[in-house]
């Protein structure tokens, strides 16, 4: 597929963007996705974000199969990543999933997310958030009896997040 900025090139990075409401899909080169100011693989481990997090792949020592797995939608292997410290595309999460869990479990502690609130290790954030969502339902009553309709309706929205 050609560059859809310059058709010249092969388009190497596909950028999909948001606008009110509509997805806009960009194929472009490496060179003018450069120029647009878009990280590529390149200027990803040249940003500092990029050198840790292949400082970090580096250090952990990660396996490489003796198969040497791909993705199958992407085409990416570990050592990419380990390289990189990016991994391909979505299906490269579910692919790698076991040697990114240990990754992760070594790097923050836990491979799972516990949510928007900081709970720290041997805290019982299960307990804060049960007293948490007792105390919201206790407000959403009282908007309720005052007729305060629209601070019931964002302590309503609060109360799905939490459930």
């Amino acid at each position: 597929m050609r560059c859809d900025n310059c058709k010249e090139r092969d388009a190497v990075i596909n950028l999909t963007q948001v606008e009110h409401d509509s997805k806009v899909t960009l194929h472009l080169c490496e060179q003018c996705a450069q120029e647009k100011g878009i990280e590529t693989g390149t200027t990803a481990l040249k940003s500092t974000l990029g050198t840790f997090l292949s400082a970090m792949g580096k250090g952990t020592n990660l396996p490489v199969p003796a198969d040497t797995a791909r993705c199958p939608s992407c085409g990416a292997t570990l050592l990419d990543f380990r390289d990189s410290g990016r991994l391909g595309c979505a299906q490269c999460y579910q692919t790698f999933g076991d040697h990114l869990r240990d990754l992760l479990r070594r790097l923050h502690g836990s491979s799972q997310h516990v949510g928007e609130r900081y709970v720290a290790p041997g805290g019982n954030g299960e307990a804060s958030a049960a007293s948490e969502l007792l105390e919201l339902r206790d407000q959403l009553r009282r908007a309720v009896e005052s007729e305060n309709f629209e601070r019931a309706a964002e302590l309503r929205d609060q109360i799905r997040v939490l459930e």
